[in-house]
C-alpha cells in the first residue's frame, strides 16, 4: 500500500465510525504524542545495546510493531485532515537533510 492508499483506508474507517468530529489537527497530534509516548515505554528501562536485541524477543517485536503502526497511523491521518501532501513533504525534508548533514561532515561527535 501507499500513502495515498493508507490515507484512503484510514479515512473510510474514521467515516464509518463518525469519527470526523474527533480527528482535529489538535486530537490527532496529541494521540500522535501518546502512541510515541507507548513506544518509548518499551525501551525506557533497558540500555542501548539491550534495545538493538529486540529482535531476539517476538512479542516486544511486536508491541513495538504494532506503536509504529499506530504512530504512523496518527501522522498519516493528521497529514490528510490538513491537507499536506506527505510524499512531497517527506522528499522536501530529505532534501533539508541531505543539505543540512552533507556526508562529508564529520560523522560522529564527541564531548
Amino acid at each position: 500500500m501507499n500513502i495515498s492508499e493508507i490515507q484512503g483506508r484510514l479515512q473510510e474507517f474514521e467515516m464509518k465510525r463518525d469519527w470526523e468530529q474527533y480527528h482535529s489537527p489538535k486530537n490527532l497530534s496529541m494521540a500522535l504524542s501518546v502512541e510515541a509516548a507507548e513506544l518509548m515505554e518499551v525501551f525506557q528501562w533497558v540500555g542501548a545495546e539491550e534495545s538493538r536485541k529486540i529482535v531476539e524477543h517476538p512479542d516486544k517485536l511486536e508491541q513495538v510493531g504494532a506503536e509504529i503502526a499506530d504512530i504512523c497511523i496518527y501522522a498519516i491521518r493528521l497529514a490528510g485532515v490538513i491537507g499536506i501532501d506527505l510524499d512531497e513533504a517527506i522528499d522536501h525534508k530529505i532534501d533539508q537533510n541531505i543539505k543540512k548533514y552533507p556526508s562529508s561532515a564529520k560523522r560522529h561527535w564527541s564531548f
